[in-house]
């Protein structure tokens, strides 16, 4: 299902278990690879549909191959939608503060190059306002040794990934990148935010 925003393409995932509805709203984080937020995020009560694709970049309707070569400009990232009755936009920042490395500019682990970038789109004033308040915030507590890289931009267009690329850890959850790094980020997320949990 693609949907028109004020001119913004947004493009949304919607299986026979999911509609969208009036509450529902959307936040787009990148935090190293789609296939780790997407796994995090899709276990979150109050969240409706966890989509990784591509944002941030100059290149229209990418493919899996130029993301990776770095030169589009975009970030692999998740598109939310969730219903902020049940998790607010600020339980979800922190969230992705928590379960990924803020201060390594643009790697993640092994996964480097801008379009592993930690950032965070926003959709509306509202949510830029919340997302540096987080930084902000958590730049003075000094939880990391490093500072706080993750830039924070305007959403402009969200383009999805190729079908592999959905629910790729509940499908592929033996193979090799699932097991070293993707299983460690779920099982750590599980206990600290087992109240979060759908």
């Amino acid at each position: 299902m693609i949907v028109i925003f004020t001119g913004l393409l947004v493009s949304l995932t919607l299986n026979a278990n999911h509609t969208m509805n009036d509450k529902l709203e959307l936040a787009t984080f990148g935090g190293g690879c789609f296939w780790c937020v997407e796994a995090i995020f899709e276990r979150v009560k109050g969240v409706e549909t966890a989509v990784s694709g591509y944002s941030g970049g100059h290149t229209a309707n990418p493919d899996y191959k130029q993301v990776i070569t770095g030169l589009t400009g975009h970030a692999e990232v998740v598109q939310i939608a969730f219903d902020p009755d049940q998790v607010s936009y600020t339980e979800l920042l922190e969230i992705f503060f928590k379960t990924h490395d803020p201060t390594t500019l643009n790697r993640q682990g092994n996964d480097v190059g801008t379009q592993y970038r930690s950032v965070i789109f926003y959709h509306g004033d509202e949510q830029r306002a919340e997302a540096e308040q987080t930084i902000a915030v958590l730049s003075k507590e000094e939880i990391w040794d490093d500072p706080i890289v993750t830039s924070v931009e305007a959403f402009e267009a969200f383009y999805k990934a190729e079908g592999y690329h959905q629910e790729y850890f509940e499908n592929n959850p033996n193979a090799g990148y699932c097991r070293v790094v993707i299983t460690p980020k779920v099982e750590k997320f599980e206990q600290t935010f087992r109240e979060k949990l759908k």
